[in-house]
């Protein structure tokens, strides 16, 4: 069962695929390019915000992913729907 989700639900969502897309980009130079000083640099710095995002985000909406890659409250979370690849 869908329930209405906040705005900032989308914000926020839309937030993190942008840093994953920037994270998976640089991963993929970072393999033909180990040695690029300023990459690695911002890899980690995205790396960071990107934790800390998907921090906010699972405080606030429940876990992003399952088999312990994420913490839930009580109740289990997992169950509760929209998951974030769904909307």
């Amino acid at each position: 069962m869908h329930h209405k989700l906040p705005d900032h639900y989308y914000t926020m969502l839309h937030e993190l695929q942008a840093v994953d897309f920037v994270l998976l980009e640089l991963n993929l130079y970072l393999d033909t390019h180990p040695h690029d000083t300023q990459a690695i640099q911002q890899y980690n710095q995205c790396a960071q915000q990107r934790k800390a995002l998907a921090y906010q985000f699972e405080l606030e909406f429940g876990p992003l992913q399952n088999y312990g890659q994420s913490y839930t409250k009580q109740p289990w979370q997992w169950n509760d729907t929209p998951w974030p690849w769904q909307v």
